[in-house]
This record gives structure tokens, C-alpha cells and sequence, in this order.
């Protein structure tokens, strides 16, 4: 049984390749941040060497070993730090060499978009000539953060975030959340299900969120050398693409509010805020401001400076 939130059709996907032995040799899933690729990849990496005729039973050693961390064969290389190539020569070494126990060695990439273009090369390698009996796991922010010979080399599946019936019934079925409570996350969740089931027992990230929402209102009402000297101070921290995503679902609740259908905004408590920008703007440079952060989102991706990104996406605010 996966243990996965939502994304049937990908499981289907896999499982019938898995049960007609017709594995690609690598995989690539793709999607916003917390919204299954991980998950989904270890779900995958259990079934495939799962000793049950059912698979993944998530009960046999390999299903337990693989969910714990510890399987022999399964190599997890977690690219929120910044993959290098030391990590990927050590990991070209660790496959040339057949699966301890498994049927497969199965290596898990999270956040390729996130390693060195030097990485990235040295990967490349190991996708055009791969090992027998190895399966790579890669998960990234979208395709178009990678180099397109990587790409080219994976078969692709594109996640998409969840509904959010899906997201409040998992909340309330098993994480204990009233109806109501699990439809406020839900719309901060934005289909990220991950972050959905870490609101329902943290209360404090639905506040956090909001708090930085809001706090674009304030950025716009500053002078541009405001501006500038605040993208300087934001260009430095690690959440810079978190918050990027906030601010996409502001202008988002700006342009449904410019366009008359307050009643699906996200930021319940800022209407005074929303309803001003909404004047501002009008509907036409609610959705140019929209695409702005959506453009400075692909910047990042791509590993453009970061200040350069937040500078080029105030200037595309006038």
C-alpha cells in the first residue's frame, strides 16, 4: 500500500511498470516544494525491492529499512545543502558496486535544481551510461531549473498540488483537525500537503505565514531606495523562495479582489490592505505583478543572484 497523499495516477504509473519489469533507469518528479516528490520517491524506492507479492507492503524489512533510512541499497542524498561533486563521485562509486540484499541499488536526488552546475555534469555520466540494477530518484522545483540533457535522460512526472479536498479530508481523517481548522490550512497549503500536515501540528505556521504575507503591503508603500535596501536584506536568507511564494499568493488575492471574487482569497484578514492594492494596480498590473514574482521564482531556480532577481522584480512593480 502507498502511503501517499493524493497523486494516483503517478503510483498508477509506477506500479504498472514495476509489476511489467519495464523500469526506466531514471526517474525525475517534479512540483512545487512539499507537495509529495520525496515521499513519493521513497514510497517507490520501498516497492521496489519490497519482499511481498504486494507491493510496497511498508511491513518487510525492506519497506521498514528503506522508510527508516538505513536500507543498504538505497542511497539518500538530500539536496537542500547543496549538492557537489564529491557527493556525486561518491554516489558513481556506491553504484558501481551490485545491491547488498535488494533487487535494485536506488539512489533518492531531492532538489536537484539546488547542485552545482559541476554536479549536475557528473550526473549527467551516470544517466547516459547507468549501472544494471540501479534506479536514480530525482526530484526537482521544475525542469526548468535543470540542464535539459539531464531532463532529456529521465522519464518526467510533473506533480501538481492537491486539491483541497483532499488536503482538509487528510487533515481531519488523520491529523485530528476540525473541518473548519482544516480548511484554513488548506488554503494556506496551496495543494502542499506536506506543509498542510506540519500547520496542523505546529499552529504557529498559519500565523507565520500570514504575518509574512502581509508584509509585502508594507514593502510597497516604501520609497524605492526602501525598496531596494529591504530586497538587499531579503536576497541573504534562506527562506527567500518561501517567501517569494507568498508573495505570488498575494497578488493573487489582489488580482481576485481587482476582479470581483474576494470571497477565494487566501488572506482573510488583510481585505483593507487587499482592496488598496487593488485600487492601485487594477486587474491588468495585479497579473503583471503576479507574473513578476512568478519570473523572479524561475530566477531563483536557475541560480541567478539573488538580489538581481528581487531588484529586476520591484522594478517590474512600477
Amino acid at each position: 500500500m502507498w502511503r501517499l497523499v493524493g497523486h494516483d495516477w503517478a503510483v498508477d504509473i509506477l506500479a504498472r511498470a514495476l509489476a511489467a519489469e519495464r523500469l526506466a533507469h531514471a526517474y525525475l518528479f517534479t512540483g512545487e516544494a512539499q507537495i509529495g516528490k520525496r515521499t513519493l520517491a521513497l514510497e517507490f524506492a520501498g516497492a521496489l525491492n519490497c519482499q511481498a507479492e504486494d507491493v510496497p507492503c511498508g511491513e518487510c524489512r525492506a519497506c521498514r529499512a528503506t522508510a527508516e533510512g538505513n536500507h543498504p541499497d538505497v542511497i539518500l542524498i538530500d539536496g537542500q545543502n547543496k549538492i557537489k561533486i564529491e557527493q556525486i563521485r561518491d554516489l558513481q562509486r556506491q553504484l558501481a558496486l551490485s545491491p547488498y540484499e535488494g533487487k535494485f541499488k536506488v539512489c533518492i536526488i531531492t532538489d536537484l535544481h539546488l547542485a552545482s552546475t559541476e554536479a549536475a555534469n557528473a550526473l549527467l555520466k551516470t544517466l547516459e551510461e547507468p549501472p544494471s540494477r540501479v534506479v536514480l530518484l530525482l526530484t526537482a522545483i521544475s525542469t526548468e531549473a535543470l540542464l535539459p540533457t539531464v531532463v532529456s535522460r529521465c522519464q518526467v512526472m510533473a506533480l501538481r498540488p492537491l486539491a483541497s479536498e483532499l488536503v482538509i479530508n487528510h487533515l481531519v481523517t488523520h491529523e485530528g483537525q476540525t473541518p473548519e481548522r482544516a480548511a484554513e490550512i488548506s488554503r494556506w497549503a496551496s495543494g502542499q500537503i506536506g506543509w498542510a500536515i506540519q500547520a496542523a501540528r505546529d499552529a504557529s505556521l498559519v500565523d507565520e505565514k500570514a504575518r509574512r504575507a502581509s508584509s509585502l503591503a508594507e514593502l510597497l508603500s516604501m520609497p524605492r531606495y526602501a525598496q531596494i535596501r529591504a530586497a538587499e536584506q531579503l536576497a541573504k536568507r534562506d527562506d527567500l523562495r518561501q517567501t517569494l511564494e507568498l508573495w505570488q499568493l498575494w497578488w493573487r488575492d489582489v488580482l481576485l479582489t481587482a476582479t470581483g471574487h474576494e470571497a477565494l482569497v487566501m488572506n482573510v484578514g488583510q481585505t483593507t490592505a487587499l482592496r488598496q492594492n487593488a485600487r492601485l494596480s487594477g486587474e491588468a498590473g495585479a497579473a503583471q505583478a503576479y507574473r513578476a514574482v512568478s519570473d523572479a521564482l524561475i530566477m531563483i531556480d536557475q541560480n541567478v543572484n539573488p538580489r538581481l532577481a528581487l531588484e529586476a522584480l520591484m522594478l517590474a512593480w512600477d
